[in-house]
């Protein structure tokens, strides 16, 4: 008697309404693969430095047979948590959607989108910062990727993270100082609010809860971003990497850490991933290409592409869609460095976007900047309060956090405790992720569908003599996207063309020795993006046969032929011909 599967809900270890510890990760992507293993391919692609598996889940019906696949990362900064949340849910609506489960943001789609979506690979990587993750989840303390710091330079004073009281939390420290440059705020206790010049005081000092390193005994070093975790993975990737100080984070060398690396290695040796999703915290918007230029200087057909991309984006998770370079640069025309979308778009020729989840300042009311990222760096009073009042009353008082006298070993008589940054902050409360994940998940999966769709239209046979018989075959694309994926992509060397293979499958038959393997070139796809070409109301045409192509092969003989038509972009389909 064959032993019943679990089914999905039985399976689920809780991501939706919690932040998960790697253990768990790793048991739920474990339970997965165990349970559906012809749909599920749980695969390591490297370890990091303490020794965690760097996993990657490969969703699919036969999951190992190449074809279009999409890429879906999350957690690369440690304490951006709930992208390992959206990518397991995104993990588990695939799995729905493969045994027919109901899951009814994915079932609203229309029947043949759901057809295009079975036959693409889900490459789902939950936690690129394995490491850096758990640091935070349990201690509390500011991590940004990983908590190592391989300086060679350590002979000046700085701080490092430390649980200082030993209560399992390492927070922030304040310390009353005349030359203090915050003040608590008046309306919202335990808030800590930059000084104006009508403050009366008492004025304080913030640092990061932990010890300093080579302390005078007078002289307190500022605290940095990176602290004492000097790589920021974000900034290691292969494309356009420059090393400090020109990009702050960059690390050693592009590709120093173990976790870019093995995602680079990965990804590199799959062409056919056509999509890349990077998901981060928070700000409630989508990042696009480019990340260096202005969108003057994109490829206009690529550019229409992520206009489509972002309308249903904004549609499905009322988060806007933004370029980089445009309005996600710390420093105006000063672009980042060594960044993973860029890598993946520039360099992989994916579709490739960040994704900051969790729109906080929308749910403070905030008001709209010009820019989105000046969002993070002009919060006013207001907003801070509005901040802490919204963090009372919808999210259990997670944030904000009370202070408590503490004699430190080092600086004496401080207050620990201030802004717990995890839920809340960096993160959505507990209570609105499944919303999240339902959100994102019914967006990205319409970008998963934009996939290029060979068919092996038709076949028929021609006698031209005894022996020999003319094939003529038609191959056509019936998705979204051309074969090449992006024009900007087109001339990338691995980038090849559609190829037709014939392959004998007995002796009696013998191939026309220009006909066993036939370039066919690239095929485009149905979609041109918003207000691509043939938007224009004067000029509604259509191109030619550019989504198909027909050839003639001749063999000679009787027996079976295994016909395969494809590339690396886009994978291959095959077929038997039996010849007559």
């Amino acid at each position: 008697m064959t032993k019943a599967r679990p089914s999905l809900a039985s399976l689920a270890r809780g991501f939706r309404s919690s932040y998960l510890s790697w253990t768990d990760i790793e048991a739920q992507l474990r339970a997965w693969a165990d349970a559906y293993p012809e749909i599920a391919h749980l695969e390591s692609i490297g370890k990091t430095k303490e020794g965690r598996e760097l996993w990657v889940l490969t969703l699919g019906r036969d999951p190992l047979r190449v074809r279009p696949a999409v890429w879906i990362d999350g957690n690369m900064h440690a304490s951006e948590l709930c992208g390992s949340s959206v990518a397991l849910g995104i993990a588990e609506d695939i799995l729905a959607l493969h045994l027919n489960a109901t899951t009814e943001h994915v079932r609203e789609l229309p029947a043949h989108t759901l057809a295009t979506l079975e036959n693409v690979l889900f490459h789902i990587m939950p936690r690129i910062s394995p490491d850096g993750a758990e640091a935070v989840l349990t201690t509390g303390k500011y991590v940004r990727s990983v908590p190592r710091d391989r300086r060679p330079n350590k002979n000046h004073a700085y701080f490092t993270a430390y649980d200082v009281d030993g209560d399992g939390e390492a927070l922030l420290m304040r310390v009353q100082d005349p030359t203090g440059e915050y003040v608590e705020s008046k309306n919202e206790k335990d808030l800590m609010l930059l000084r104006r010049l009508e403050d009366e005081g008492p004025f304080y000092k913030i640092y990061p809860e932990g010890l300093i390193e080579n302390f005078d005994g007078s002289h307190v070093p500022s605290p940095t971003f990176l602290s004492d975790n000097d790589t920021d993975l974000n900034r290691n990737f292969p494309h356009s990497w420059l090393p400090e100080p020109e990009q702050v984070g960059a690390g050693r060398f592009a590709l120093s850490e173990p976790e870019s690396r093995a995602v680079v290695e990965f990804t590199s040796a799959r062409p056919h991933i056509f999509a890349w999703l990077n998901l981060h915290t928070f700000g409630g918007v989508f990042i696009r290409p480019l990340g260096d230029k202005p969108d003057t200087k994109m490829n206009p057909e690529d550019l229409a592409l992520f206009r489509e991309i972002g309308r249903w984006n904004e549609k499905l998770t009322g988060y806007p869609t933004v370029s980089g370079f445009e309005e996600f640069t710390y420093e105006p025309d000063k672009p980042l460095h060594g960044d993973l979308s860029d890598y993946a778009y520039v360099q992989r020729g994916c579709i490739a976007y960040v994704c900051e989840l969790w729109d906080l300042f929308r749910q403070i009311g905030m008001e709209k900047h010009k820019r989105f990222v000046d969002h993070y760096t002009h919060m006013t009073r207001e907003d801070l309060e509005r901040l802490a009042k919204w963090d009372r009353e919808k999210n259990r008082g997670r944030t904000v956090r009370p202070w408590r006298a503490f004699k430190h070993p080092q600086l004496g008589e401080v207050e620990l405790g201030g802004i717990d940054s995890r839920v809340g902050l960096w993160n959505p409360p507990y209570e609105m992720l499944d919303e999240i994940c339902r959100a994102q998940s019914a967006a990205f999966l319409r970008v998963a569908a934009l996939a290029p769709r060979l068919i092996i239209a038709d076949i028929t046979q021609a006698k031209l003599g005894e022996q020999i018989t003319e094939v003529t075959l038609t191959v056509r694309n019936d998705g979204y996207l051309p074969t090449y994926v992006l024009a900007s992509s087109k001339a990338l060397a691995w980038n090849e063309p559609l190829y037709a293979t014939l392959t004998r499958r007995t002796p009696t038959l013998s191939i026309h020795p220009g006909d066993a393997r036939r370039e066919l070139g690239h095929l485009d796809g149905w979609g041109r993006g918003q207000f691509g070409e043939g938007n224009s109301i004067f000029f509604q045409r259509s191109r030619g046969s550019t989504a198909s192509r027909t050839v003639r092969l001749q063999v000679k003989g009787r027996g079976p032929l295994r016909l395969s038509i494809g590339s690396c972009r886009v994978g291959y389909v095959e077929t038997e011909i039996e010849i007559s």
